[in-house]
């Protein structure tokens, strides 16, 4: 249907020109997607790599990410990258930067537009390794509150990752995007099971800052939110006082 309203839209002259147009008469750059997944593990951000075997960077760690097709837009794109290398449906997906530094791929101009998915740990740790050859991966951030720049990559047993391209780059710029929205608006929420305490709020909210929070200020802030909500639900086979369970009441995804 939009197909057929821009046809009919186009003038005589327009349509001349586009007919006689040559696309070959400008170099065009070729386009990919790398998302940045990220999760809140023990008391570190992760995240999720694949290591490259072809050239360039063969053996390196890199983000998900591939070519743009013709006929899927960027979203799509993004959503096919997550689903194909790491088997991730309907999780929190949001466009973060465009990195096009003409010499960023040796192969040859390739810009690519990147994004950061957001995802509980459980739903993290529940990806077919045996499927999905995917690395776990400990991000290290060198740097304090929105100062920005590259990230270390660290394996689960704690040895650095050498991370492709600018990769490192792209991390921390989610790191930084991340923290720098995470008090006014609500992606905290997505880093958390549908249910939570506020120990667990207030875990992810520290773990993503880098840094320490009041607990009762904290707890006030929280509480007079309009986004949390009550369950009416206490936790289950804890061996402490059972606290109680809280949901987001607009959790949305891509």
């Amino acid at each position: 249907m939009r197909d057929a309203y821009k046809m009919a839209t186009i003038t005589d002259p327009e349509r001349e020109f586009l007919a006689a147009y040559d696309p070959t008469v400008y170099e065009r750059p070729s386009l990919t997607v790398d998302v940045a997944l990220i999760r809140v593990s023990d008391d570190a951000l992760g995240t999720l790599l694949v290591t490259r075997e072809e050239h360039p960077d063969k053996g390196k760690a890199a983000l998900p990410g591939g070519f743009v097709r013709m006929s899927e837009s960027l979203d799509e794109a993004a959503q096919r990258v997550l689903r194909e290398k790491a088997g991730l449906e309907g999780v929190f997906l949001e466009q973060l930067y465009t990195f096009g530094a003409p010499d960023r791929d040796p192969r040859t101009r390739i810009v690519t537009v990147t994004y950061f998915a957001l995802v509980d740990g459980r739903r993290f740790d529940a990806i077919d390794r045996a499927t999905h050859a995917v690395v776990p991966a400990r991000i290290e951030v060198p740097w304090e509150g929105e100062t920005g720049g590259p990230i270390d990559a660290l394996t689960e047993g704690g040895g650095s990752l050498e991370l492709a391209f600018d990769h490192a780059d792209i991390l921390g710029m989610a790191v930084k995007r991340i923290r720098g929205k995470l008090d006014y608006t609500p992606i905290g929420f997505q880093l958390l099971p549908d249910r939570f305490t506020l120990r667990q709020l207030q875990h992810v909210h520290e773990t993503v800052l880098g840094r320490p929070l009041n607990k009762d200020s904290f707890r006030r802030r929280m509480l007079a939110s309009t986004e949390l909500e009550a369950t009416g639900e206490r936790q289950r086979d804890v061996d402490h006082r059972p606290a109680a369970l809280y949901r987001f009441g607009r959790r949305s995804a891509v």
